[in-house]
């Protein structure tokens, strides 16, 4: 792939699309009413999954772009673990108290920041809340930095299998230019601790285009990381967004490495965990050849949701916690993002819904044309619309950026099935903007496709 087309492609602005339409569309026009609402059918669409944002940490990773709040005292998060409780009781008296749930995921910030206590208390409201099946999963994010032994046994002792830790980098250099110190040492004990306590299967997330982030800092980090066996590999291009993250002004811009730095740290990354035995997952996830993961990508059973390639088959997400987003059968649900406004939401008794939106039939359709591709890097526009009421017609005819990338070899159609070209894979972002109606009108940055 030339450099001009790394240019023109990978460095544009584009949505990571783990929703169709993505948060920009969302409105306030949708409100409290219509999630109460999606809420009570929710019941006849089948088991959901559980979302739930602790949104603090103890210090702040310059790179972040998360919603997430730094405390160093306690009462905070257990005050806002009350709300979350509350929360709960009211999207369970919507939906009918007898919600199946088959997945559980709590995210932030650092959810691991609570108290074990705290984490137990939470889990036995979930499952009195809700009818959790038989073999639920529960997945936690986890800062090694901070994970002591009594958290791992409270996570072990409610069910949790699945953990994410957050490695990023294990240059010192690159650490420091972006304000997170971690060992090699503090991750390979959380690693063993959470082995011990049942946890069967672990994802490191790595970051690429970091401050001062060379080629060979990305191999030496991947190298260190694989000699702990964690079963998956996230690896996320950095967003530098300054404009809506002010924290990450304290990056020196100059540090960042170009589109074709970029590209090429994406792909050592890769070259070294195929070289040891971790299969290529969608856009940027890796995968052992035994993973669950890696049977979906090669059954064609993967799905990608908020927190990137998945084996969750649930349709319907329950979003708890300050700036959650859940998804119904109906359409996207954001509760509000400031502390405030959720608390003062929840303790009056109402769903805390700041805005969201409301599907139409052709979102749901492009919403699968651009899962298939993020997902299988080709889609079948007959099979994706069977049964939908559309021909597929007007999403090809009169499509510039489509055609754009037709012409540069990005991508081939043969008949109604649209294939991104091996070389080009990086750039699967830009053909799903190709069928997302919104992209570009609501003057939001996003981060670069590659």
């Amino acid at each position: 792939m030339s450099d001009d087309l790394i240019a023109k492609y990978g460095d544009a602005r584009l949505p990571r699309y783990t929703s169709y339409p993505t948060a920009p569309a969302f409105s306030a026009a949708v409100g409290p009413d219509d999630y109460a609402s999606g809420l009570a059918a929710i019941a006849k669409a089948g088991p959901v999954s559980v979302y739930l944002h602790v949104p603090f940490c103890r210090s702040m990773c310059w790179y972040c772009g998360c919603h997430t709040t730094i405390t160093r005292q306690d009462a905070p998060v257990a005050n806002y673990l009350d709300v979350m409780s509350q929360e709960i009781e009211l999207v369970s008296f919507a939906a009918g108290n007898d919600l199946p749930v088959r997945n559980v995921h709590f995210g932030g910030g650092t959810p691991t920041i609570m108290k074990p206590r705290e984490f137990s208390a939470l889990m036995a409201k979930l499952r009195s809340a809700f009818l959790f099946e038989a073999d639920a999963s529960v997945a936690v994010e986890i800062d090694p930095r901070t994970l002591a032994a009594p958290m791992i046994d409270a996570l072990g002792e409610n069910g949790v299998d699945r953990a994410s830790l957050g490695v990023q980098s294990f240059d010192p250099v690159v650490q420091a230019a972006i304000n997170r110190l971690q060992s090699f040492d503090q991750t390979e004990a959380a690693v063993a601790g959470l082995r011990s306590a049942g946890v069967t299967s672990l994802n490191f997330d790595l970051i690429y285009g970091l401050p001062k982030q060379t080629v060979q800092s990305c191999v030496e980090t991947v190298r260190l990381a694989v000699e702990l066996r964690p079963e998956r590999f996230a690896v996320f291009g950095y967003a530098h967004i300054p404009a809506f993250k002010k924290h990450q002004r304290l990056i020196d811009e100059a540090s960042l490495p170009d589109a074709n730095q970029r590209n090429e740290q994406a792909e050592a990354i890769a070259a070294e965990l195929q070289k040891a035995g971790y299969q290529r997952i969608g856009l940027d996830h890796y995968a052992l050849p035994d993973d669950q993961l890696a049977l979906a990508a090669r059954n064609g059973a993967m799905r990608r949701n908020f927190q990137g390639y998945t084996t969750d088959d649930c349709d319907s997400l329950i979003g708890l916690g300050a700036s959650a987003i859940g998804r119904l059968p109906s359409g996207y649900m954001q509760n509000h993002v400031p502390l405030g406004l959720y608390v003062e939401r929840v303790a009056s008794g109402v769903l805390p819904t700041a805005k969201g939106y409301l599907l139409s039939e052709e979102d749901k359709l492009r919403a699968r044309i651009i899962e298939r591709l993020m997902c299988d890097f080709e889609v079948d526009l007959g099979k994706v619309s069977s049964g939908s009421g559309f021909e597929t017609g007007f999403l090809v005819e009169r499509n510039d950026r489509l055609g754009d990338l037709v012409a540069d070899g990005v991508v081939t159609i043969s008949g109604e099935r649209i294939v991104v070209s091996q070389q080009a894979r990086f750039m699967v972002r830009a053909v799903a903007a190709a069928f997302d109606a919104h992209f570009g009108s609501h003057g939001r940055t996003h981060s670069k496709a590659a």
